[in-house]
């Protein structure tokens, strides 16, 4: 009988627990986490090669878009500088070839002429590739931006060199340097 009552104790504190826990109100307490997902740097790459600046405007870097059409207008600018210089010198060429002297040029002779053709062309064609350049860069500095968006930059990562002594099992000391990382 003694059991038996026993039993009974122990179910009944059992159940009365569960029915107590039941009648507990809910919790109804946002918390709102101002974590910003990682951004996806295909998109972001793709974004940068179809439109150059996309990538960085979804990266939240608009800062940079000054930067990259910047770089774009003043390179296509000296583009058409070198050509315009380059268009003259090869007519005054062409001119100085069929007349023996140069019509807009009369001290340059057909050397100077040449050179003149030849370094204004490579001049443009080196503006070419500035330009590619300057583009690709645009679509890399998307693509790492978005790599790095989900990095984290809080204070609980540190790294630390400090000196080290250790006394060996065998009975001799070792001294060196050792590295600690915290994250």
């Amino acid at each position: 009988m003694v059991l038996l009552r026993t039993i009974a104790v122990f179910v009944l504190l059992a159940c009365s627990n569960l029915t107590t826990f039941g009648q507990s109100e809910r919790d109804t307490v946002s918390i709102e986490l101002n974590e910003k997902l990682p951004k996806d740097p295909k998109l972001a790459t793709i974004l940068s090669a179809v439109l150059p600046g996309a990538g960085q405007v979804y990266n939240e870097k608009v800062w940079k878009l000054p930067i990259i059409y910047g770089g774009f207008v003043t390179n296509l600018y000296f583009i058409e500088f070198n050509n315009r210089r380059y268009q003259l010198f090869r007519e005054e060429l062409r001119f100085f070839d069929q007349n023996g002297q140069s019509e807009s040029f009369p001290n340059l002779n057909r050397d100077a002429l040449v050179r003149n053709v030849d370094f204004w062309r490579r001049n443009r064609d080196l503006n070419f590739i500035v330009f590619a350049a300057i583009y690709v860069l645009n679509i890399v500095d998307a693509q790492v931006d978005a790599h790095l968006s989900g990095f984290d930059i809080s204070d609980d990562i540190s790294m630390k060199f400090e000196p080290s002594y250790q006394t060996l099992f065998a009975g001799g000391n070792v001294v060196g340097l050792s590295l600690k990382l915290n994250f």
